[in-house]
């Protein structure tokens, strides 16, 4: 396994991740249940009524799915994923169930730190994409990551 550094990247680069999520009915529910209990996300007949017209899961259930889809998958940052906030984010799909998910990664801008030479921000565009390879989550983050150490 590859670490990547601050210095091992550059805007422009692409990581396509090896890991995939397939999203389960039930997990879809349970996670609503927790953390978004609304209609369309628990109950196969009120979704029928709703805007999505069928089970959809909530976009939360999609940004945690994505969480672990890059932890398990290259690159591998140096000190770990450790976000700094974002500047997008986007549900342009509905997640469903038996959707199988994975992402794909694009360095966008490497900002090495002023004030802390050890480190520096990486903007990074995620796309969560399905098994047809339609996006259903677009996110530009800013990630901390640091430098590599001097040898």
């Amino acid at each position: 396994m590859t670490l990547y550094y601050l210095d091992d990247l550059a805007p422009g680069q692409h990581f396509k991740g090896n890991a995939r999520a397939r999203v389960e009915e039930n997990a879809i529910k349970a996670f609503a249940r927790e953390f978004d209990p609304q209609p369309f996300h628990l109950d196969n007949e009120a979704a029928r009524d709703s805007l999505f017209g069928s089970l959809a899961a909530s976009g939360w259930h999609t940004a945690a799915l994505t969480m672990r889809l890059l932890v398990d998958c290259e690159p591998k940052l140096a000190g770990g994923i450790i976000g700094a906030g974002f500047d997008e984010l986007r549900w342009p799909l509905p997640v469903r169930p038996g959707d199988e998910l994975r992402v794909e990664l694009e360095v966008l801008e490497v900002r090495p730190s002023r004030s802390k030479p050890t480190q520096g921000l990486v903007k990074l565009r995620t796309t969560t994409l399905n098994q047809h390879d339609q996006p259903v989550q677009v996110s530009v983050g800013n990630l901390v990551v640091p430098r590599r150490p001097a040898q």
